[in-house]
């Protein structure tokens, strides 16, 4: 399997359960805890799955070395986040354009832009360090 399918293989791991985790929360926790408190679990929840899954991605399936190449894949992760997050939260989903934005508002106490921080960085963080 080449690397690009590699790449393409572990964001569909990440983007399902990243909608897993979201019926967790809508599902689950959110009637007993609300809406924000659930969004910052579900946030945080997501971050710590996220970080597993590619610790052992790029530890076992797509061992890369050079920390440029790390970050590379971590902005082709975002990207790829999203562009799914505005396509499908409003194609398919049929969530309004304000509601897919209003995630973004930090100044809100959305968290959801450590999601995409994490996604851009985590390649990097967790993948290997580079060889001397």
């Amino acid at each position: 399997m080449n690397k690009t399918i590699k790449i393409i293989l572990l964001w569909v791991i990440l983007a399902v359960l990243a909608i897993l985790n979201g019926t967790v929360r809508e599902f689950g926790y959110k009637p007993l805890v609300g809406d924000y408190l659930a969004h910052v679990i579900s946030t945080v929840s997501y971050v710590l799955v996220m970080f597993g899954v590619m610790y052992f991605f790029f530890r076992k399936i797509l061992v890369v070395d050079d920390a440029r190449a790390l970050l590379k894949i971590g902005l082709q992760l975002l990207l790829a986040t999203i562009i799914f997050e505005f396509v499908f939260g409003h194609y398919v989903i049929g969530h309004p354009w304000e509601k897919l934005f209003a995630d973004y508002n930090i100044l809100q106490g959305r968290v959801w832009g450590l999601v995409l921080i994490a996604i851009l960085f985590g390649p990097r963080i967790v993948g290997r360090n580079p060889v001397s």
